[in-house]
């Protein structure tokens, strides 16, 4: 049996994890941001006796429990990068919040819908001109905010080179995408569509005295919520529980072994995330050719995405 065990740059550090200064920065001033905006509409929803203001200020505050906790993530992760009882980097602390987050969305999306039906069932009078203002000051915030953490939200793809004269493009979806940010995105993005929808319930009740719009908009809210927050819990789960084998690169390390100068079976292959967009991977091959773990392990190096490479090779008995 021979064996090759080696990151892709020949080092044993286990710094898979890139880092994002940038989006540390950027969560904390919107943690920051969202914890003003979040006092102030509480307190106008109280004293105007808004409900989908109100609404909007309470699920606010769990935003800003979950951008602290994006923050303290980074922060943790930047931390612990060095230490040696995290063998393959702390990339999974900002999974790990991520996840926390979209608990958190889900609560939030219930604890809005309770108060929504609650309030249509005993509707009371509204100030609305004074809860509109201060809706549309969350608004503003919001966009603020969502555009400090606008990070990476779009998928895109890359280009290997194959062997000595061809290549294939591929897409990775949202393998690039910082999880963490992108949870924080989502809470900020439910925080503005939410001030949209307190905006819109406030204007009908102002103009046509449609007071039962009010909690009618908290309720969509609160389903939007849902629905982004059960879309998180699978993005990051599906990372916490290397649920991986799916991803296109499992594929490439398929072609990458067909096209080896030696015949060789996988009889074995794990692949989990260890990075942002990087991956660790355990091949094991049968062969009964001159097949060595570092010519297999040289061959996969062309997906940059494989940070750490194990190989395996069993003589196949002649």
């Amino acid at each position: 049996m021979q064996h090759a065990a080696h990151p892709q740059d020949g080092r044993h550090d286990h710094q898979f994890h890139e880092g994002n200064p940038l989006a540390e920065r950027n969560t904390l001033r919107a943690a920051l941001l969202t914890v003003v905006m979040m006092v102030v509409e509480i307190a106008g929803g109280w004293i105007f006796n808004s409900m989908a203001l109100l609404a909007d200020g309470w699920h606010m505050s769990s935003h800003a429990l979950a951008l602290g906790l994006a923050f303290f993530a980074y922060v943790a992760a930047r931390r612990f990068k060095g230490d040696a009882r995290f063998a393959f980097g702390t990339f999974k602390i900002e999974i790990l919040a991520s996840y926390t987050s979209a608990i958190l969305l889900l609560g939030v999306a219930a604890l809005m819908m309770f108060e929504s039906v609650a309030r249509l069932l005993s509707p009371s009078p509204i100030h609305y001109q004074q809860a509109i203002a201060i809706a549309v000051i969350g608004l503003l915030v919001n966009l603020a905010c969502a555009w400090l953490l606008r990070g990476e939200h779009h998928h895109h793809g890359h280009d290997h080179a194959h062997g000595h004269d061809h290549h294939h493009d591929h897409e990775h979806h949202d393998h690039g995408h910082d999880l963490n940010l992108r949870a924080a995105y989502l809470h900020v993005l439910a925080d503005a569509a939410t001030s949209v929808a307190a905006i819109i319930a406030l204007i009908g009740g102002l103009i046509w005295g449609a007071a039962w719009l009010d909690p009618l908009m908290g309720m969509v809210g609160a389903v939007l919520v849902a629905v982004w927050s059960v879309g998180l819990l699978k993005q990051s789960g599906r990372v916490l529980l290397d649920a991986e084998m799916n991803d296109p690169v499992v594929e490439e390390i398929r072609e990458v072994v067909a096209e080896l100068p030696y015949p060789a079976r996988i009889t074995d292959l794990h692949l989990w995330r260890v990075g942002k967009s990087r991956y660790a991977c355990i091949l094991s091959l049968a062969s009964s050719g001159d097949l060595t773990p570092e010519l297999v392990r040289q061959r996969l190096q062309i997906h940059e995405e494989l940070a750490h490479i194990t190989v395996e090779i069993n003589p196949i008995p002649t």
